[in-house]
């Protein structure tokens, strides 16, 4: 358990400390140096293009990485009880289960201490549980973040060919690139700033092929109507439309959730919360 609460301190810092280095490298490294290209007129210059989406894909990442956090979910475990394997049991007042019986999709996480509504994992880079509240939140943060990262590897891949003079025509050159670099660092014949990209290089294809992996399985998940819990616990899915299950967590304004980072406006948890 203490691994885990000095997981939950590490993972945030960790994230926050590659997205200030990515930002960094992209104001101050790799947009400048596309401004340095004569064949380009200066008003739609692929400087200028290239920086507005990569402001554009952090401020969603970011945005919806803050939302996943302000927005924790409810916890139901006040005025209830924990019930056998951490599900939050409580007497239901329209008479539809028997008084006891455990929440659907409920699960009370001993990190952040609360019951979470249809409970679907503990994220430890935003240190916080993932459920009906911020599940949309996750989603668009794992899928700007994948995009931003996949924007930051071809802006470098780009600086790296120029600054080197190296060719990626042929795939193997990625791959063997990590390898060469270090014996060209060692060797004194490459430059700490150029291995530092380099390694940022591997790193942003890592981070980016893990967050789109998240992304699609959470969105096949959704499409299901289950969460990670549920299907850890064998739990069968709901017989309703897909249609319906992307709704009950996207919303009908599903599009403005899109481009800009918003609170879950017009979902079915917001409606309920509203009744």
């Amino acid at each position: 358990m203490l691994v885990l609460k000095f997981l939950n301190v590490v993972a945030p810092a960790y994230f926050l400390c590659i997205a200030a280095v990515t930002f960094l490298l992209q104001i101050f490294l790799f947009i400048p140096s596309m401004f340095k290209d004569p064949s380009t007129t200066p008003l739609f210059s692929s400087a200028l293009l290239h920086g507005a989406l990569f402001l554009f894909l952090s401020a969603n990442a970011l945005g919806n990485y803050i939302l996943v956090i302000q927005n924790s979910p409810e916890d139901l475990s006040k005025g209830s009880n924990s019930g056998p394997g951490g599900e939050t049991v409580a007497n239901w007042p329209n008479g539809s289960r028997t008084p006891g019986a455990p929440l659907p999709g409920t699960h009370f996480c001993r990190l952040c201490a609360r019951a979470t509504q249809r409970h679907d994992h503990h994220c430890f880079f935003t240190g916080n549980c993932i459920g009906s509240r911020n599940m949309r939140n996750f989603v668009m943060f794992c899928l700007y973040t994948s995009l931003a990262c996949l924007d930051s590897l071809v802006a470098g891949v780009a600086y790296i060919s120029a600054v080197l003079s190296t060719s990626f025509a042929n795939p193997l050159a990625f791959l063997t690139l990590l390898p060469h670099s270090i014996s060209q660092f060692f060797s004194g014949a490459l430059l700490s700033s150029e291995m530092f990209v380099i390694l940022m290089l591997y790193l942003w294809l890592g981070i980016g092929l893990a967050c789109a992996g998240f992304c699609c399985h959470q969105m096949l998940l959704i499409l299901r109507g289950q969460t990670r819990y549920q299907v850890r616990k064998g739990t069968v899915a709901r017989p309703r439309p897909w249609r319906k299950n992307l709704q009950e967590v996207f919303g009908k304004r599903w599009l403005l959730g899109l481009l800009i980072p918003v609170l879950n406006v017009g979902s079915d948890y917001q409606r309920q919360k509203e009744k």
